[in-house]
């Protein structure tokens, strides 16, 4: 059933009437002339069917129906007004929505969005942690953090870093009966896969480990959660260079070896063709992409 609702013009109008007892007040705010004014008040008890306003003297008051409907509508004008000031205010710094694979998220983001806020505390910055199956860059998502070779068409692609797999284990793999000191001994321990089994394939394949199971240990869907299960001493990980750092730099994870895996494969920045250069977006991408820079060194 469609709702019934008076002439809002006429609305407003009366609102604005009813507050200031004043049929010229009204005009003045309204920029409207005080015949104007009338017009819409009559408009208004017209579609209502009732007086809401009667003269004594040189004063304006409200009918006993007028106050009761002023009543009501005060506060939805209220609401709206409040409303509506909250979007010009959001509008104004500008919102940017960011969507990112939850380990890139956890891993890198989160510790250093602080810097972005304070850089910019204009930018009103929302996070959704996505996978990219489930991250396609919709029209109410601004930028992403893609994990891929970079062939996105449509979308303006800026690399952060280069993949490299690093063997990683937990301190404890280090030393005891089963202590690793070369590639040989990974088939003593448990590997631990991040989403499938094909970079650990790829590992034994480059550096010819014949003699390594990979087809064994658990599958894990996140990279954060690989990671987890390799400080834990559960197994040994290939740990993406950059997500592993923070575990890394604790001593929570250890590099097995010097050897490692490049990848083909990259993190990049992604933005819609058509907002590339928009403001909040160009702020977010120099800022991104210097830390990468500063950082890069870091993570080989």
């Amino acid at each position: 059933m469609a709702r019934r609702l008076p002439p809002l013009n006429s609305l407003r109008v009366f609102e604005a009437a009813a507050r200031h007892l004043s049929f010229t007040r009204a005009a003045e705010e309204l920029f409207v002339t005080q015949a104007a004014v009338s017009h819409q008040i009559k408009a208004l008890e017209d579609f209502l069917g009732l007086k809401l306003f009667r003269r004594r003297n040189r004063s304006l008051l409200l009918t006993e129906e007028g106050q009761s409907y002023f009543q009501d509508i005060r506060d939805i004008f209220t609401s709206i007004s409040d409303a509506t000031s909250k979007v010009l205010e959001r509008g104004s710094k500008g919102a940017l929505t960011i969507s990112l694979p939850p380990s890139f998220a956890i891993q890198w983001l989160v510790p250093r969005l602080a810097d972005f806020n304070h850089q910019h505390p204009e930018i009103d910055v929302r996070i959704k942690a996505v996978d990219l199956e489930e991250g396609s860059l919709t029209e109410d998502v601004d930028v992403a953090i893609y994990y891929g070779r970079g062939n996105w068409p449509g979308l303006r692609c800026d690399m952060l870093y280069q993949e490299c797999l690093l063997p990683v284990c937990s301190p404890s793999l280090m030393t005891g009966d089963k202590a690793i000191h070369t590639l040989d001994d990974l088939k003593k321990h448990v590997l631990l896969h991040d989403g499938t089994r094909k970079d650990w394939k790829a590992f034994a394949r480059y550096h010819k480990l014949n003699q390594v199971n990979v087809n064994q240990g658990p599958i894990f869907s996140h990279s954060a959660m690989v990671l987890q299960a390799a400080a834990l001493g559960h197994g040994i990980a290939l740990g993406n260079n950059v997500l592993a750092q923070p575990e890394l730099e604790s001593g929570r994870l250890v590099r097995a070896f010097d050897d490692v895996l490049m990848s083909n494969n990259a993190f990049y920045l992604v933005s819609h063709d058509k907002d590339a250069e928009s403001g909040r977006i160009t702020a977010f991408r120099d800022w991104i992409l210097a830390k990468a820079i500063s950082e890069q060194e870091s993570y080989t």
